[in-house]
C-alpha cells in the first residue's frame, strides 16, 4: 500500500520547452501512450512513456493529494487544481492533468503517482511524443448564454477507440457538440462530426451541449461511444459514422437526472453481469446496469424524471470527482473530502 505524510516522495525535474494551454483531459492508448487533450491549445499530445511494466502493489492510496502537489511545486494546496486521472492499464501508474495557478498565467503539467506513493513530474521534452492539432476549435471570442468561453470546452474528454482518439467538445461549427475521430498514430487531423442528441429532460433536440465523459461500448461486435452530458442524458453514438465533416444523431437510451454533470464513467464486469460507474457532480456515484444495454430503445419524448437503464446510487462512495479502473475488481477514485483532494482504491460494486 502506497504511504502517505511524509514517506511520500516528491521529484520535480526543470522547466520543459513544452508549454501545455491546459491539460483538460487524459487517456491510455495501447503501449503506454499517455494521451493529453489540450483544449485551449487545440491539440493533442501522444506521450510514449515508456512505462509498460506492471508494478507488484496495485493498492493506490495517496492521502491529502493536492497538499503533496503543492509541495512538489513549490506553491499551496489552494493553487492546486487536479482536473483528470488515467490509470496506465500496462503499468497500473496514475497520470494526473495539474493546473498550478489559474487563468491564464496557470503552469499546466504531469505528474506520475506510482502505488508507492512516488510523485514524479513527466519531462514533457524528453518523452517521445507526437502532436496533432485540431482544425475546428471555437473561435477565442465565442462564449455561452452564460458567458464562458466556448474554447474552454474544445476538449472535454478523449479516448482511444478501434485504432482512432476519439475528442469529444465543442467545434467553430453551428452544430458545435462534436466528436472528432483522429486516426493514430497520428499524420493530419481533420474536422469532427456534429453530434445531436434528443435530451428528454428538455423535451428537445441539442446540438451545442457539449459530451461530458464518455466511455468506448461494444454493442453487435461493433465499437460505439457511449456518452453523458449534462442533465443527465446516455447516449449511444456508431463510431463508424464520426466521418469529417458528419452530422449524426445519437440515440438516447437513459435519462439519469437533472441538475447535475456527469464527471467520470468506467465500465466492468462482475458475478457475470456488465456494469457502468458513473460518477457525477449532485447525484453521487451511480451503478448503471448493463446487461442488455443494446436493447433499450430510444428516448424520443420529454420525460419528468428518470427513464431508461436502470441505475443505483452507491451511498458509501461520497465526493467522488473521477475514475479510472486499477484491476477486474478495483478502480482508482479521486476523492473530495472538504478541500482536500485524496486518491483511493475502492472496490467495483
Amino acid at each position: 500500500m502506497a504511504q502517505s505524510g511524509d514517506t511520500t516522495t516528491l521529484e520535480r525535474r526543470s522547466e520543459s520547452g513544452v508549454q501545455l494551454k491546459s491539460a483538460s483531459a487524459l487517456a491510455f492508448a495501447p503501449g503506454g501512450v499517455l494521451l493529453v487533450g489540450d483544449g485551449l491549445g487545440g491539440r493533442v499530445y501522444a506521450y510514449e512513456t515508456g512505462d509498460t511494466t506492471r508494478h507488484g502493489d496495485s493498492d493506490v492510496q495517496i492521502e491529502d493529494l493536492t497538499g503533496k502537489i503543492a509541495a512538489l511545486l513549490g506553491t499551496t494546496s489552494d493553487q492546486i487544481r487536479v482536473p483528470d486521472l488515467a490509470v496506465n492499464p500496462d503499468s497500473g501508474a496514475v497520470y494526473l492533468a495539474v493546473a498550478r495557478g489559474a487563468g491564464a498565467d496557470a503552469e499546466h503539467l504531469i505528474l506520475k503517482a506510482e502505488p508507492s506513493g512516488r510523485i514524479t513530474e513527466l519531462d514533457l521534452d524528453a518523452t517521445p511524443h507526437t502532436i496533432v492539432a485540431l482544425v475546428d476549435q471555437p473561435d477565442a471570442e465565442k462564449v455561452d448564454r452564460r458567458g464562458n468561453a466556448l474554447r474552454t470546452d474544445t476538449i472535454t474528454d478523449l479516448g482511444y477507440v478501434d485504432g482512432k482518439v476519439v475528442v469529444a467538445g465543442l467545434s467553430n461549427e453551428e452544430f458545435a457538440s462534436t466528436l472528432r475521430a483522429i486516426p493514430y498514430p497520428f499524420t493530419a487531423s481533420t474536422k469532427g462530426a456534429a453530434i445531436e442528441i434528443w435530451h428528454g429532460a428538455h423535451g428537445q433536440y441539442e446540438t451545442n451541449a457539449p459530451i461530458r465523459t464518455f466511455i468506448s461500448y461494444e454493442f453487435d461486435g461493433k465499437p460505439e461511444i457511449l456518452a453523458s452530458y449534462t442533465c443527465t442524458p446516455l447516449v449511444r453514438i456508431a463510431v463508424d459514422a464520426l466521418t469529417p465533416g458528419a452530422k449524426v444523431m445519437g440515440t438516447t437510451i437513459a435519462e439519469l437526472g437533472n441538475m447535475n454533470r456527469p464527471l467520470d464513467m468506467i465500465a466492468y464486469r462482475k458475478d457475470g453481469q456488465d456494469f457502468i460507474l458513473m460518477a457525477n457532480s449532485n447525484r453521487g456515484v451511480m451503478k448503471v446496469h448493463a446487461d442488455g444495454l443494446g436493447e433499450y430503445g430510444p428516448i424520443t419524448h420529454k420525460i419528468a424524471a428518470t427513464h431508461g437503464v436502470p441505475y443505483d446510487t452507491i451511498e458509501g462512495l461520497q465526493g467522488v470527482r473521477r475514475l479510472d479502473k486499477l484491476t477486474d475488481t478495483t478502480a482508482l477514485a479521486m476523492v473530495a473530502t472538504g478541500e482536500a483532494l485524496n486518491l483511493t482504491t475502492i472496490a467495483l460494486p
